[in-house]
């Protein structure tokens, strides 16, 4: 199955590169396209983890972005956008917004997807839906929100996905994962992604997320949305791989 890998600095995201490109020369891969798709955003949270200097090193990360994107090595801009979830995390909010912004330009001028995080901030997505609205593609990773905030963003014209992982399982704390759930089960069908969020969300009863943990995501996925009977007779995979084409492609 293609994937998509967000990466928060150059060495990640030269390492994505590479595997990348040596599954595009696997012979059994899927023709056409490679099955890791490397991405590189600065991520919200560094603003916080640079504690007293993080301006230049911010600046350089965005240049490296800018010089991705202009070479056509990047698959899309993300992981970006809000992280709210704490008085600290607040405290960088600002910095958080203008980053965004040279994110959510960088997509626009070369007409990348976006992959958002948003944690606590809802209310800061909405006030870029303008901006959203012109994107190829907005992907909510770990989708955190309720139903009628997602369908909120889809009756603005966003092309919105809304991605799921451990989460919908049964390792996470219960109305948390009733709250994804339920959106799992509304959302159409046409609108859904799957992740493992590798190395973090993993399945219960182990300390980290690998690649191979999709199929059991994919598997309660399938049976949120009334099973085979319903998904048909390819089950979500299929339906998976072409809601991921239409977003990143």
């Amino acid at each position: 199955m293609i994937c998509a890998a967000s990466a928060a600095t150059l060495e990640e995201f030269e390492y994505c590169e590479r595997l990348s490109i040596q599954a595009k020369a696997d012979k059994s891969a899927p023709s056409g396209a490679p099955p890791l798709l490397p991405c590189f955003a600065v991520h919200p949270q560094m603003v916080l983890a640079l504690g007293n200097a993080p301006q230049k090193i911010l600046q350089e990360n965005l240049s490296v972005l800018d010089t991705l994107a202009a070479q056509g090595r990047l698959c899309a801009v993300g992981e970006t956008g809000f992280d709210l979830y704490n008085a600290a995390f607040r405290e960088t909010e600002k910095a958080q917004d203008e980053l965004f912004a040279a994110h959510l330009e960088t997509a626009l001028r070369y007409d990348l997807p976006v992959v958002i995080h948003s944690r606590r901030a809802a209310h800061k997505v909405f006030a870029n839906s303008a901006g959203l609205k012109k994107c190829r593609a907005v992907v909510f990773h770990s989708w955190s929100g309720t139903v009628g905030e997602g369908e909120a963003l889809l009756r603005r014209g966003i092309n919105a996905f809304f991605s799921f992982g451990a989460v919908i399982m049964l390792n996470h704390r219960e109305a948390v994962r009733h709250k994804a759930q339920r959106c799992c089960a509304a959302f159409p069908s046409e609108r859904l992604l799957t992740e493992t969020d590798a190395p973090f969300q993993p399945p219960r009863g182990r300390e980290f997320s690998r690649y191979a943990d999709i199929k059991a995501v994919l598997e309660a996925m399938e049976a949120l949305r009334g099973g085979a009977a319903v998904c048909g007779e390819a089950g979500m995979e299929k339906i998976i791989e072409n809601n991921f084409k239409s977003a990143f492609y």
